[in-house]
């Protein structure tokens, strides 16, 4: 199954998301101390920004190391949508009636279920890959996906005791993935040159046997 209308079809859900992101914020009344109010609901709103980016450009080199898909990793695929379009509501509940205990860990229950159904995600491609596959080699034991996990489950767990120490493990997991993931980037760019010789020498033992035939 060609996996090119999955990607059209997340990327389009993206940018949806990210739209409806801004429209959580609300224009101050007036001031410049007004202004100054809006900064926490900014910073709110930049780490949700930052998440669903995170997951754009993972997403986004993921495909481009698989060769296809099935009905199972469209399901999956839709699964991590349907958490990711959530953020955009607990954000808002966020910004705009401040970190209570609950909104915080209702925030950090979407962020968790959606780590948990990107690696369902990647778990449904590798099933169909093959463990000897580029994703598989790139991939390898996932230990930051698992660290991110359990940060969220930390984060919730603290929500109680103060809502500012969840959302500094929010935080620190943002901070873990803007540090670029080459893992699958750098497998991309070793096997492309050895993908482009093996396309040449094909070429060329054509080209000879061809010539061959002539003579």
């Amino acid at each position: 199954m060609d996996k090119s209308r999955l990607e059209a079809f997340s990327d389009g859900v993206f940018a949806i998301i990210l739209t409806v992101l801004v429209l959580e914020l609300r224009w101050p009344a007036a001031g410049v101390g007004a202004l100054a109010a809006l900064l926490p609901e900014l910073g709110k709103y930049a780490l949700s920004f930052v998440f669903v980016g995170i997951y754009w450009v993972n997403h986004h080199h993921t495909f481009q190391a698989v060769r296809r898909v099935d009905g199972a990793v469209l399901w999956a695929n839709l699964h991590l949508l349907f958490w990711l379009s959530l953020i955009p509501f607990a954000t808002g509940a966020i910004t705009q009636q401040g970190l209570g205990p609950l909104r915080v860990e209702f925030y950090g229950t979407l962020l968790l279920g959606a780590a948990t159904a990107y690696s369902i995600l990647i778990r449904t491609l590798l099933r169909l890959e093959g463990p000897g596959s580029l994703l598989a080699r790139a991939i390898g034991r996932d230990a930051k996906g698992w660290i991110s996990m359990a940060l969220y489950v930390l984060g919730m767990g603290l929500g109680p005791l103060d809502t500012r120490l969840s959302y500094a493990m929010y935080v620190a997991v943002a901070l873990m993935w803007l540090v670029p993931d080459r893992r699958i980037e750098g497998r991309l760019g070793t096997g492309a040159p050895r993908a482009g010789r093996r396309a040449s020498e094909a070429r060329g033992r054509i080209s000879g046997t061809q010539r061959r035939s002539r003579t």
